[in-house]
């Protein structure tokens, strides 16, 4: 599962790297800004609101019917912003296709977790000048990381991630399949995600 801002670079690489077992969830809080961002103040506040109301819905019907309601409205007010939405759209809802938005949303639908961690690393590194090698970033990110690990907490519900674990797994069979055909035996690398 890979949480980003979606940068096409980065999702190029990580499909190109890890194929079907790929799960690539778009941030909706940095999707939400690029989408309002085209829109005078009084829209982006409406837009705003009913994004939220969209990414709320439980299920990934619902979910994709308000959000395409929303382009359909876009369309009308203003063509950039609807691009924005729509492009990279089913990313923002890979929690809700898998069926956990309800439970795991809150931690994993936004690049917040990653982002609060390189805060508390840049607290240590900022301050560097002049990095004699990349051995040397490494130990200081390794320290860094060692250093504000009591500071580190739980995903909320993070109960549910061997469920999610279960779920991609289910869907990882289903891409091979599709792409296979039939599978007798799992592949290694399902025997590795389940372990």
């Amino acid at each position: 599962m890979f949480i980003i801002d979606g940068s096409k670079g980065i999702i190029k690489a990580i499909t190109q790297r890890f194929g079907e077992y790929a799960f690539v969830q778009r941030c909706i809080w940095h999707k939400q800004q690029n989408v309002t961002g085209y829109l005078s103040r009084l829209q982006h506040e409406v837009c705003k609101r009913d994004l939220k109301k969209a990414y709320k819905k439980t299920s990934y019907k619902e979910a994709k019917e308000v959000l395409e309601e929303i382009h359909k409205r876009l369309l009308v007010i203003n063509e950039s912003a609807a691009n924005s939405l729509s492009e990279g759209l089913e990313e923002t809802l890979t929690l809700h296709r898998l069926g956990l938005s309800p439970e795991l949303c809150r931690s994993l639908n936004s690049t917040n977790c990653i982002e609060s961690i390189m805060s508390q690393i840049a607290q240590f590194t900022d301050k560097v000048d002049y990095w004699q090698n990349s051995n040397q970033i490494l130990r200081w990110n390794a320290a860094s990381l060692m250093e504000i690990e009591p500071n580190l907490r739980r995903i909320r519900d993070f109960g549910y991630l061997n469920i999610l674990r279960h779920k991609m797994k289910q869907e990882i069979k289903k891409r091979q399949e599709k792409k296979y055909g039939k599978i007798d035996q799992e592949e290694p690398v399902l025997k590795a995600i389940e372990s």
